[in-house]
C-alpha cells in the first residue's frame, strides 16, 4: 500500500489496529469470491464432484485473487470510516 494517495494526500497509515475492520470486510470478500466460483463450477463442469472438491478447487482459484480483495477491502474501510466520521 502507499503511504499516501497521489490524488488527495491522505494518509492511510492511521493508529495501530486501525484496519482491524478491514479483515472482516475480506473475509466476507473471500466467502463470497469462493462461494461464485464454486457455484459456477458447481453449475457448469462440476456436477458429479463432491462438494469438498468444488471447494477445494474454488479455493485454488481465488488464490490469485487475494492480494486485490486485500487492497480492495482496505479501501472499502476507509470509505467506511470517511462515511462514518469524515
Amino acid at each position: 500500500m502507499n503511504q499516501c494517495c497521489p490524488s488527495c494526500g491522505l494518509r492511510f497509515s492511521r493508529e495501530e489496529g486501525y484496519f482491524t475492520g478491514a479483515m472482516y470486510i475480506g473475509y466476507a470478500l473471500a466467502v463470497a469470491g469462493i462461494a461464485a466460483i464454486a457455484g459456477v463450477l458447481r453449475l457448469s463442469v462440476a456436477s458429479a464432484w463432491t462438494l469438498t472438491m468444488v471447494l477445494g478447487i474454488a479455493s485454488l482459484l481465488f488464490t490469485p485473487l487475494v492480494p486485490a480483495a486485500f487492497r480492495f477491502a482496505r479501501v472499502l474501510w476507509i470509505h467506511v470510516d470517511r462515511a462514518l466520521e469524515p
